[in-house]
């Protein structure tokens, strides 16, 4: 994709499918700033690019001063903001039932808050610029559940519909808005998550993440860049009559809906759930 001349703000930039991002956009060549609440993290990963294509704004997007600071930080940096990737995002697994209000509340918040803050913020920069591209990675758990995630897979169906709601009042702007739902993605907070299943089951938790895998078409869990190259097709012109689509990444995750039942089979085996 052409990136170029292009300013980006990517948040959860730190790890995983953020990482990816900021650095295939760097590569196909965009200016980007990476947040995160991890500033070693940031740091890192601004380290391994090609200095001065990168700058870092520590926060938290749930937090309506830290998401101010992020996008003067890129504005500083870039002068417009053309693109805004919503990466960030926790998951606390739990049934409803053993889920504590306050994990509930700090899920949403990150989850869902934190984009609707991002969004609102950098949408009067993008009408001055006459267009922009806004893209949520929200997951296959925001259009099925996934057993013992409801704070997560709620507030990812809630993306998916900010998503759109972003795309049907800014269509006419030329500010696009679009969700990316990858399925199993090679991360760490995938293995922590689905490794937390496996160890209610005693079973070892890459095993389990491998047998999970296993049953997907494709046998396979993504790696964060192939999110990647889908989100730089989705800041590029190349995709300029695109607004308000839902498009899953899911090796075929979705035509079965494995994860979810191989899943809850396992937690059945295991005499967790009924």
């Amino acid at each position: 994709m052409n990136l170029k001349g292009k300013v980006a703000l990517v948040t959860g930039g730190g790890s995983g499918i953020g990482t990816a991002i900021a650095e295939r956009f760097v590569a196909d060549g965009a200016k980007v700033c990476i947040t995160g609440r991890r500033k070693e993290m940031l740091e890192k990963v601004s380290k391994s690019l090609p200095s001065g294509s990168v700058v870092i704004c520590q926060g938290d997007v749930s937090k309506e001063e830290d998401v101010k600071r992020m996008v003067e930080t890129t504005m500083k940096f870039g002068g417009k903001i053309d693109v805004l990737v919503n990466n960030a995002g926790i998951n606390h697994p739990a049934p409803i039932a053993e889920l504590d209000l306050k994990l509930w509340e700090h899920v949403i918040a990150i989850n869902l808050t934190g984009p609707f803050l991002l969004t609102k913020a950098v949408i009067p920069h993008m009408l001055k610029e006459g267009g922009g591209s806004i893209i949520n990675i929200a997951s296959l758990g925001g259009l099925r559940c996934l057993p013992g995630m409801p704070a997560y897979c709620s507030s990812k169906a809630g993306l998916i519909m900010l998503t759109q709601q972003a795309a049907l009042e800014y269509g006419s702007k030329n500010i696009r808005s679009n969700v990316v739902c990858p399925g199993g993605v090679k991360t760490e907070m995938t293995r922590k998550d689905f490794g937390q299943f496996g160890e209610m089951l005693g079973i070892d938790p890459d095993t389990f993440i491998n047998q999970i895998a296993l049953e997907i078409p494709m046998r396979r869990f993504a790696a964060s860049p192939e999110i990647g190259g889908l989100c730089s097709y989705l800041a590029s012109d190349d995709s300029s009559f695109m607004t308000g689509a839902v498009i899953t990444l899911d090796g075929g995750t979705a035509v079965v809906d494995v994860v979810g039942a191989a899943i809850t089979a396992s937690l059945r085996r295991g005499g967790i759930v009924a």
